[in-house]
Parts: C-alpha cells; structure tokens; sequence
C-alpha cells in the first residue's frame, strides 16, 4: 500500500514536472520584432512577432531582434585642410534588414563598433580635403558622403543605413573667438563705410542746397539793388520836379544820409547787442540835421536867388 502511494506522488510529480516544462516552450514576439531560434546551438528557424512554441531543453531562443530605426550618435575629432581641429557628431540612422536576419544576427557582433569605425574613417577622409569655411557650407554633402559609404558594407552584415546626420560642428574655442571677431571686424568696417558714404551724400547735398542758396540769395540781392536803384532814382526825379533847381546829387546825398540813419536804427531795434557803438561825436547829430537841411532846402534858395536876379536884369528889346 505504502509503494503504491509513492508511485503515486511521483506520477503525479512527473506529470506536474512536465506540464511546467512544456509551458516553458511558449515565448512571445513583440511587434516590429523577431526571434532567432537555436537547436543544440545550431541556427534553426527565425520567428516572427505572435506567440510560439519551442521544444524545451532542445531548442532555445538565441535573441530577440528589432526591426525598428537605431539612432548611433558619433563623435569625431579631425583637422581641416586650413589646419583648424574641428569636433563633429555623426548622428547614424540604421535598422535591421527583414531579409538578413541572418547576417545581422551572425556576422557583427557589436554592430555600433563597426558603424563608429567606418564614420571615423569616412569622416576623417572628407573634412581634411576642406577649408573650415567649406565645412560649415558643405556638411550636408558630407553626411550624404558618410551613408552613401557606409550603407554598401553595413547591408552586407544585414543592416541598412537610413540616413546620416552632422548634428553638431564645433571648432576649438579660440578659434570661434577669433571667427567672431573677424566677422565683427568686418561687420564694422561695412558699416563705416555705409556711415561715411551716407555723410558724404548729405554733405554734397549740403553743398548743393548751400550753392542754391547763395544763388538764390545772390539773384534777390540782385533784384533788391535794382529796386532799390530804380526807386531811388524815381524818387530823386521826383524830388527834382518837386523843388525846381535842386541838384540830384545834393538829393542823392540826402537820401544815402536817410539810409544810413534807418540803418542804425534798425541794428539797434534787430540786433541782440545792448549797445551800439557809433563812430560819431557827441555833436555829430547836429551836424547830420544840418546837412539833411542844407540839402533839402538849398536847392529851394539857390532857385530863389536866380528868380531875382533876372527880375532885376534889363530886358531885351
């Protein structure tokens, strides 16, 4: 009785025993994703994303394999052809072939190594045949350059290059200070230039005005003397038929002695001097009456006297 419960137990351990190992067989595969399955260590079958069943103990399930983008960011240091070093960061889309699951899982064994060795020789081939200039200007080309390389020996390993990037493009520190200034420099130079050219134009046409001024101011001046001469001498010819026998330059010097009065009489009103100093005596006024007197009224006298005399000569018969 006692060797018929032990067998039993053992059945029924046996049984639990193997109900757990051959659940042990189901495995799931993600989406995007497969499975490479080795039988005694030799390469078997790939499976794809779902749920599977491998033989326990026999078969075992190696790796499991993305399919989805891989992004590889490298960095290199390299100098350019002007002599100027230069840190770059090689940004490296890849993805695993579907059709070289295989290859992928076989041939490399750490894939970034050999994508970070081939964009370190790729890289340090192309910059140092460039200026720094033409580095900045032609980094797209030499990212194209580096997945155009890089995609042929990497496909055979079972990987495609999806693109490449240069992320980053940084010289030595000193040499952006320096980069900077001279692109300072000549930020300044243009603007002086653009500064003394536009002084330049305003002084010409400064100039130009100030000429058209005095032109103008030259032909009123002009036309002012002619006024003045014209009125002047209407007015010394009226002044004559007015008062017979009054000579026009006695009349000529009446008004040059009325002029001149106004005219100091208009720097005392219009200038902003508090005196005026005037190179005349004390009784240099009473003189200036006298002779605007004597010049108004001698030719009224000179007149007179010769209308007496020739009453007083005998006529003719």
């Amino acid at each position: 009785m006692e060797t018929v419960n032990n067998l039993n137990i053992l059945f029924c351990g046996g049984f639990i025993l193997l109900f757990i190992v051959f659940f042990s067989g189901f495995f799931v595969i993600q989406q995007q994703s497969c499975g490479v399955i080795e039988r005694f260590g030799k390469f078997h079958r790939i499976v794809e994303a779902g749920l599977h069943w491998k033989i326990p103990i026999i078969d075992e399930l190696l790796t499991k394999i993305s399919f989805r983008i891989h992004q590889l960011d490298v960095a290199v240091e390299t100098k350019t052809l002007d002599n100027v070093f230069v840190n770059v960061v090689v940004a490296v889309q890849y993805k695993v072939l579907s059709d070289k699951v295989f290859e992928a899982c076989y041939t490399l064994r750490e894939p970034d190594y050999q994508i970070k060795a081939f964009v370190f020789d790729l890289v340090r081939a192309q910059i140092p045949k460039l200026t720094l200039d033409d580095v900045f200007s032609k980094k797209d080309d030499i990212a194209d350059a580096v997945r155009t390389e890089l995609d042929a020996p990497m496909s055979e390993f079972g990987y495609g290059i999806i693109k490449a990037l240069i992320t980053d493009l940084s010289p030595d520190q000193n040499v952006k200070v320096a980069m900077n200034e001279i692109n300072a420099a000549q930020r300044l130079r243009v603007a002086a230039t653009e500064k003394g050219e536009a002084e330049k134009i305003l002084k010409v046409k400064q100039a130009e005005a100030e000429a058209e001024a005095s032109i103008l101011h030259g032909k009123g001046i002009a036309g002012q003397r002619k006024a003045i001469i014209d009125g002047l001498g209407k007015s010394v010819e009226g002044f004559v038929q007015a008062i017979p026998g009054t000579d026009a330059s006695r009349v000529m010097d009446m008004v040059l002695m009325i002029q001149y009065i106004d005219t100091l009489k208009e720097i005392g009103v219009g200038s902003k001097s508090n005196v005026i100093f005037v190179p005349h005596s004390p009784g240099a006024a009473i003189d200036l009456n006298e002779q605007i007197r004597e010049t108004i009224f001698s030719a009224s006298n000179i007149y007179k006297e010769e209308q007496i005399k020739d009453s007083k000569s005998p006529q003719k018969s």
